[in-house]
């Protein structure tokens, strides 16, 4: 147990250090930790803990929380948690007044311009890899593009989208 929560510690703390524009930029990597290096649970249930985070009240990362719960019941989700959200909390205040003293340089407006599209492309890996880990037929794979689609062209709550993928799911379409 000791050398799983050791793993749980070092992983998430590097996590936590990469999380660059939030946390779902660092979904591909600790799911291929969680599911591909450790082999703790599988893609499937991976993406079972991601839904349910996503879904419940609270922050969006409280998927780090239940792969810990997951991995090795209370230590794992107290070691999981600290290790994600304690090291960039402390960067994120060192560094906060420096970048303050900076606002005014060229080169702080350059950084900032090239972390937008940086942590675009890392949420846009997050979705890709959701998606493969959850999409098992064509039916699936249709609903899951209408949503994305309708998410991205209409201003439609997330929550409607979320009713409607669930109601898919209770018709019983694309279950095996």
């Amino acid at each position: 147990m000791t050398g799983t929560l050791l793993a749980l510690a070092l992983i998430f703390t590097q996590l936590s250090l990469l999380a660059f524009g939030g946390g779902n930029t660092i979904l591909p990597e600790m799911q291929r930790q969680v599911v591909e290096v450790h082999g703790w649970m599988s893609a499937r249930d991976f993406t079972a803990l991601f839904a349910l985070a996503q879904a419940a009240p609270g922050p969006n990362m409280m998927v780090v929380t239940l792969v810990g719960w997951q991995v090795a019941g209370w230590p794992g989700l107290l070691v999981a948690t600290l290790a994600k959200f304690g090291p960039s909390s402390l960067v994120t205040a060192l560094v906060l007044g420096v970048w303050d003293r900076f606002r005014d340089r060229p080169w702080r407006k350059v950084a900032q311009a090239g972390l937008a599209p940086m942590t675009a492309g890392l949420v846009a890996a997050s979705a890709v890899l959701i998606t493969e880990a959850s999409v098992r037929d064509w039916a699936l794979g249709a609903v899951t593009g209408a949503v994305a689609l309708a998410a991205l062209t209409t201003r439609l709550h997330p929550l409607w989208l979320l009713a409607g993928g669930a109601l898919f799911g209770l018709s019983g379409i694309g279950q095996g």
